[in-house]
């Protein structure tokens, strides 16, 4: 799967990340709150440009294992304020996970869910997924919010099943099967 054009939502735009996002990147990685939940701590500069370096190279799916990494514009215009992830998980299983960051400033508008709703349909649509899911830091309940009204159960709680920054942390799984899903209205024709 190649995206051989931008997804288009309601608000948003989600596109390859190229070398001039590195400014809008490292605005968002080097936040405390937008790490906080994740396996890595706030970026410095360098650390967030070998980021962007890993993301210009997940610009398509193949093979199992593969990542598609899309940067999250809103249509407006503007800088990136999200980073959208589909990681083929299975192909034996069909399974695709999805993961996003939205930078602070952009959150508490739905963006997040408008732009994981996009995402979750190119993996049923184009990557053929039967099944999608999002595992999050249980603590995370805005994350949960984002990931139930896309549509997605929660499957699953894990209790300290991971050691991340010093401590150990729940984990939670939601999905959705691709028979399940909802497509989301399409306003103009080829969007998502």
């Amino acid at each position: 799967m190649r995206l051989t054009e931008p997804l288009r939502t309601e608000r948003l735009i989600l596109r390859l990340f190229t070398s001039g996002d590195l400014e809008a990147v490292y605005d968002m990685q080097s936040r405390p709150e937008v790490a906080r939940y994740l396996y890595w701590s706030p970026r410095d500069r360098d650390g967030a440009a070998e980021s962007l370096r890993e993301k210009l190279k997940c610009s398509r799916i193949e093979v199992e294992g593969d990542i598609l990494n899309l940067a999250v514009v809103r249509a407006s215009g503007g800088p990136v304020i999200g980073d959208m992830m589909l990681h083929y998980v299975s192909a034996g299983h069909r399974q695709a996970e999805i993961g996003y960051i939205l930078h602070p400033d952009a959150q508490g508008e739905g963006l997040a869910t408008e732009a994981a709703r996009a995402l979750v349909d190119l993996a049923f649509r184009e990557l053929g997924a039967h099944r999608v899911f999002g595992q999050i830091d249980a603590r995370n309940t805005a994350s949960a919010r984002v990931l139930e009204r896309v549509g997605m159960r929660r499957e699953a709680h894990l209790v300290e099943n991971e050691w991340v920054k010093g401590e150990w942390t729940d984990e939670v799984i939601y999905a959705v099967l691709a028979d399940e899903w909802v497509h989301p209205a399409r306003p103009e024709a080829g969007n998502p």
